[in-house]
């Protein structure tokens, strides 16, 4: 069986190389930074003036939703 030259798996015909590390950071952040925002903004939309924990939280937890729902999206990494 023939080897790719690239990431050393096995190359059949459904072969596709992981991809970067790079690219899966950017990936995360921007995914968490997207839910980070959109949390920020639920707050802002529910409260009038709401104090900075409450507003971090909400950053926080969108982040973490938004992470978890690109993950069971995307379905399980390799």
């Amino acid at each position: 069986m023939a080897t790719c030259p690239k990431c050393l798996g096995a190359l059949n015909e459904h072969h596709k190389c992981p991809r970067g590390i790079f690219h899966r950071v950017s990936d995360a952040l921007m995914t968490a930074g997207v839910g980070g925002l959109a949390g920020w903004l639920f707050c802002l939309t529910i409260e009038e003036r709401p104090a900075g924990a409450l507003i971090l939280a909400a950053a926080a937890l969108g982040a973490v939703l938004a992470t978890a729902v690109r993950q069971a999206i995307s379905g399980p990494s390799r």
